[in-house]
């Protein structure tokens, strides 16, 4: 049987991940926390449940969600919005059939990889100019590893131009393999503070930068697109930013970016019922 991989979204025409335009497969699942996550639906390695309050047409109106619910994880608010008791959910996704104003929504789907392919593969007349192709994000698609690899193989075979955005936090086996199939990779380096790496993103920098320092020597005319969110109170200052800059002098065929803060997925925490960890 075909080895099935699991996608959170796939985004066509984007111009900000690889060069020219590009078709992205988020995966999902992802070892980090980082405290400024973006896309928290990114996170767990398993399908759940967002849902949408502004959708909910009310309990006067329908209590369809609520009915279903064999785990009774669903009560209404005293203005008659639903609300989810996570600790009580099991993501059975049945509330998400039942709601007419389709308020609820399945974060996370099974592809194969020819499936996918097929998909990315409907935009390949924007690729022919500017070398726009595939990326791979996430989440962190090296968490699936053979899945991705499986993909990145078929994309090359339909002579795609493939990119990947990593975390760098992976089990560097996975990650050799994948380069193999990649013509660039947009790789985050944080911080150099080992200290503040783990306070911010819950990991530890050690294995980001010693799968960096691997790449780099393995494959030194790889495209490695190195990116660092500027995070207030986190990296910020210009001593974190120019240790970075000085790591990066002498690795091969690099280039570097910083990337803006910014608070567009902080409504998302509120769909997963979570609280975002930047709220201060």
């Amino acid at each position: 049987m075909e080895k099935k991989g699991l996608v959170f979204n796939i985004q066509h025409y984007s111009l900000h991940d690889g060069p020219g335009i590009r078709t992205i497969v988020f995966f999902k699942g992802c070892p980090l926390r980082c405290r400024w996550c973006c896309n928290p639906e990114s996170q767990n390695h398993y399908p759940e449940v967002s849902y949408d309050e502004k959708r909910c047409l009310s309990s006067e109106v329908c209590s369809k969600c609520q009915k279903v619910c064999k785990n009774n994880a669903i009560i209404f608010s005293a203005d008659g919005k639903a609300i989810i008791q996570r600790d009580k959910c099991s993501n059975c996704m049945k509330c998400i059939a039942e709601c007419p104003a389709k308020a609820y929504k399945k974060e996370g789907t099974d592809y194969t990889a020819a499936k996918l392919l097929a998909i990315v593969e409907q935009d390949s007349v924007f690729y022919r100019s500017g070398n726009g192709g595939l990326t791979v994000s996430g989440g962190e698609p090296l968490m699936q590893g053979q899945f991705l690899i499986d993909l990145l193989k078929a994309a090359k075979k339909s002579r795609l131009s493939t990119a990947m955005e990593t975390c760098g936090y992976a089990d560097y086996s996975i990650l050799k393999q994948a380069a193999e199939y990649l013509d660039t990779i947009l790789f985050d380096i944080k911080s150099l503070d080992n200290f503040k790496h783990i306070m911010y993103t819950g990991q530890s920098n050690q294995i980001i930068l010693n799968n960096f320092e691997s790449l780099c020597r393995d494959f030194p005319h790889l495209h490695k697109h190195v990116r660092t969110p500027v995070i207030p109170g986190f990296n910020d200052s210009i001593e974190d930013l120019k240790k970075i800059e000085d790591y990066l002098k002498d690795k091969p065929a690099v280039t570097y970016e910083k990337l803006s803060y910014h608070r567009f997925g902080v409504g998302k925490y509120k769909t997963l019922g979570r609280k975002y960890p930047m709220d201060d």
